[in-house]
């Protein structure tokens, strides 16, 4: 495009900059302090972190690029009804804060998935680990496509040229800094994400004749609405979709998920967990009301010439990079800084993303199959091999993610098909002490195997064309005879109609994985034979009459109980007194009356 050339020296200068300063904050953790040589530090920061670091770290991990190019492209083409799936953040911080993170900060745990053996067994823990495994590399191709969609148009640089660039950058401050290093360039790139997309939303929106041209134009194209009160489960955005579904898909990420448990764990007490979460929130509110309006302002200077129809861009994820260029283009700097603020959100999602699953693999597989007493500096050096051996593997994927059509819609399912099933397995495991091991390992592959079906199916009936959303008007009356030549229209045989599922909304996949996990689970555990809740280990699973149901009275909240951890503690103390009732010579030390009493009542 004619429009690259606008990429100066300067707007070269500030992307270097930025990959300079998370590059050195990298080596900044790697040479001081502890230089990352145990597995406390670098995978968890030495549990330590504040609340500003993580807070900011979770904001900024899971607002992606593709988020920051897809939200304005989703405005542009089927309105704003995504946007009120902000509605669900009100309960995934007290949910996540008070449901599931006391857990994973009760265990202290390095591995999310180890309090699935603890609860369950090995097998389970590992099925878990892999489909995680899965999820976080496909997730991670996904979201580094993006911005090496926007370099390549803004400077005309190849996109895989770009693609490496970013991951050699992010694996380095990933591999020598650790989580310190992860957490804190996290906080930085946020920053970087807020200013670039301040500048290109104040001059996009001044340019357009302000926020009332923008509402003017949106309305007079339908394309604002919340009210779709629609209960069919098919159609791509409703209320019930975006809020009911959005808050699996949402508690999946915030409740469960390797990359956030770590966080959690990393600080010093579980209170501070609220706060890190509210502090996320808050600045992923401000950034999609921002993303969000840029994607109205976008429509509003395209609007009587859309650069799809006409065939400037090829690919609706490409519109935000051209609206920069050609809107704030002639600022020296700004482009430079777009790109930045793309790359900010890319290097973060990829670095918390390399950490996870370093800790995820070393934890589940690498320390129990190899060496169960693997030195700290043993540990720690695999880890950071694991770290860049996952961005060779989330590289190589690169080349599947370029053939996608609308990147968020992809990110959100590849969430929602894995997401569900491990929400919905951790769920079973924490608040239906019925559930065994056989039950959790069926429940967990019924719900994993449903749900990638459809949505994988899913996926490739749309990118065959074979299912279409209805799309808000837009307009070429506009255009001049320069664009129009590359003007193209796509004709698709209508002979075939896939299957009914297929066409399932991709916001309720957490939803369904989520359900299916526990319905199957507890059926497969009837079958195989219920637990016993008096077995279990009280710390593995909630009472259920003081967390859930605290309000009701006390008889009830007793029975609600089901005598969870009873003959556990029993055989516990049995165990315990048979130890310390014992001398050198294996003679029986009589007791106080008061042991023989507490004997007694066991």
């Amino acid at each position: 495009m004619e429009d690259s050339a606008t990429f100066g020296w300067i707007d070269y200068l500030v992307f270097a900059a930025m990959l300079s300063v998370s590059a050195a904050i990298g080596l900044y953790y790697g040479c001081t302090g502890s230089k990352q040589n145990t597995t406390s530090e670098f995978l968890l920061g030495g549990k330590k972190m504040g609340i500003f670091p993580v807070g900011m770290s979770l904001a900024a991990s899971f607002l992606s690029a593709s988020g920051l190019m897809g939200a304005p492209a989703e405005m542009y083409r089927y309105g704003t009804m995504q946007s009120i799936n902000v509605l669900t953040f009100i309960v995934i911080v007290p949910v996540a804060s008070y449901l599931y993170a006391p857990m994973f900060h009760r265990l202290q745990v390095a591995s999310s998935f180890e309090y699935l053996e603890r609860r369950f067994n090995l097998y389970v823990r590992r099925l878990a680990s892999l489909i995680l495994i899965i999820q976080m590399t496909l997730y991670m191709a996904t979201v580094v496509w993006a911005p090496a969609l926007a370099l390549s148009q803004v400077t005309g640089m190849n996109g895989f040229v770009a693609v490496t660039i970013n991951f050699v950058v992010c694996a380095f401050y990933t591999t020598v800094g650790g989580f310190k290093a992860v957490l804190w360039t996290d906080a930085f790139q946020f920053c970087m994400m807020m200013l670039s997309m301040a500048i290109v939303i104040i001059k996009g929106n001044y340019d357009v004749g302000g926020v009332s041209a923008v509402f003017n134009a949106s309305l007079a194209s339908n394309r604002i609405e919340f009210l779709e009160f629609d209960p069919d489960p098919t159609l791509r955005h409703s209320f019930w979709s975006m809020i009911f579904g959005g808050y699996f898909m949402w508690i999946a990420i915030f409740g469960v998920n390797q990359a956030v448990v770590q966080r959690y764990v990393s600080m010093p007490s579980k209170r501070d967990v609220p706060r890190a979460l509210l502090l996320c929130f808050t600045m992923i509110v401000l950034m999609d009301a921002g993303i969000y309006y840029l994607g109205l302002v976008i429509y509003t200077k395209y609007k009587d010439c859309d650069p799809i129809s006409s065939g400037r861009v090829t690919k609706i994820d490409q519109l935000v990079p051209l609206f920069v260029m050609e809107s704030s283009g002639s600022l020296p700097g700004v482009p430079g800084l777009f790109v930045a603020g793309l790359y900010s959100a890319s290097l973060s999602t990829v670095s918390s993303g390399l950490n996870s699953l370093a800790a995820v693999t070393l934890e589940d597989f690498v320390r129990p199959l190899v060496s169960p007493t693997m030195s700290d500096v043993s540990a720690t050096r695999i880890s950071k091999l694991l770290s860049i051996f996952y961005g060779l593997i989330a590289y190589g994927l690169v080349y599947l993610m370029a053939n996608l059509n609308h990147l968020v819609e992809a990110v959100l399912s590849i969430f929602g098909l894995a997401g569900g099933p491990i929400l919905g397995i951790f769920t079973l495991g924490m608040f239906f002490p019925w559930a065994n091991s056989m039950g959790a390992i069926c429940g967990f592959l019924s719900s994993v195997g449903v749900m990638f079906w459809i949505g994988f199916g899913a996926m490739i009936m749309r990118a065959q064309g074979l299912i279409t959303y209805d799309r808000k008007p837009v307009s070429i009356e506009g255009c001049t005879d320069l664009f129009l030549h590359n003007a193209t229209v796509a004709v698709h045989d209508e002979s075939f109609q896939p299957l009914g599922i297929y066409k399932l909304s991709y916001m309720w996949y957490s939803a369904g994985g989520f359900w299916l996990a526990i319905i199957f689970g507890l059926i497969f555990s009837g079958f195989f034979g219920f637990q016993d809740p008096k077995t279990l280990d009280p710390e593995v699973v909630y009472d259920l009459g003081k967390k859930l149901f605290w309000y009701l009275p006390r008889k009830t909240r007793e029975y609600l109980r089901f005598g969870i951890g009873d003959n556990h503690v029993r055989q516990t103390k049995r165990k315990n007194a048979s130890d310390s009732s014992s001398d050198s010579c294996g003679e029986e030390v009589v007791g106080t009356p008061m042991d023989k009493l507490r004997t007694i009542v066991d």
